[in-house]
């Protein structure tokens, strides 16, 4: 075999197999590392509970936590669904106008920073203790953010002299902005969703902590470390992992499927 046929098989691209099988490798061995420093005696109990002690509680927990895993994600999800919407139509005003653009800008940036831990049991006093409301909103504000800066980017994205060929064929002004503008920025928007899923989801969770009705995991985490339940936590936060990755998983599959439509 020769240098130059060796080189592209170097360079080729893993497999499907091979990208499930790196990371599962890389998790058992994690997972081993984390089971010999828990049972060593070097860290306390409380400290870092062993995965072993952990899974015994999520078999024990399992109906809780898809219970709690059930009212977090819908949460997160209208505030998903909210926020990325939100997103998309300020995103619009802002590239068709320019001063609608300077007027955005600064209240995009100041939501960007708005303390989640300041603002949750505002809005849970707001609506009241046994709404979700509240967290609903928290969830749909940290989606907004990245959906509109990255829809806002991509709508500028479209080459001008795209516009100005289907002007010459007496285009309107909604069928340049569906068959270009929006086809241009779809990509962009995709990627925003699919970073404000795990926002969402976060957000919701955190909102969790700070009152409102009980039931969902952000709730049931600190009402099991507050009790010393330690291993129990950390069963509560290997659910709202879970539930972070399937937000994410289902985003990037709609982005894959919208994208090989196009």
């Amino acid at each position: 075999m020769t240098a130059a046929t060796a080189a592209p098989m170097r360079d080729a691209p893993p497999n499907a197999a091979q990208r499930v099988l790196a990371p599962v490798v890389l998790g058992v061995v994690v997972i081993g590392v984390w089971q010999l420093l828990a049972g060593s005696g070097l860290v306390e109990a409380y400290l870092l509970p062993s995965p072993a002690a952990i899974g015994e509680q999520i078999v024990e927990f399992a109906p809780t936590m898809l219970s709690a895993a059930g009212i977090t994600g819908l949460n997160a999800l209208l505030g998903l669904v909210l926020g990325s919407l939100l997103g998309v139509l300020a995103a619009l005003a802002a590239s068709s106008a320019r001063p609608v653009d300077g007027m955005l800008a600064p209240v995009v940036a100041a939501l960007a920073v708005i303390p989640i831990v300041a603002l949750a049991p505002v809005l849970n006093t707001m609506f009241g203790a046994d709404s979700q409301v509240g967290r609903q909103l928290i969830a749909g504000l940290a989606a907004f953010v990245p959906v509109f800066i990255t829809t806002a980017r991509g709508l500028r994205q479209t080459q001008p002299v795209h516009r100005d060929l289907l002007r010459t064929y007496a285009a309107s002004r909604w069928q340049i902005m569906r068959t270009i503008t929006l086809r241009t920025a779809a990509p962009y928007t995709f990627t925003g969703i699919r970073l404000a899923s795990s926002l969402a989801v976060i957000s919701a969770l955190v909102a969790e902590y700070f009152g409102g009705p009980r039931g969902g995991l952000g709730g049931l985490i600190s009402t099991s470390a507050a009790s010393s339940a330690y291993p129990r936590a950390w069963a509560y936060v290997v659910a709202a992992i879970l539930l972070g990755l399937a937000f994410y998983l289902v985003t990037l599959a709609l982005e894959t499927a919208v994208s090989r439509r196009r």
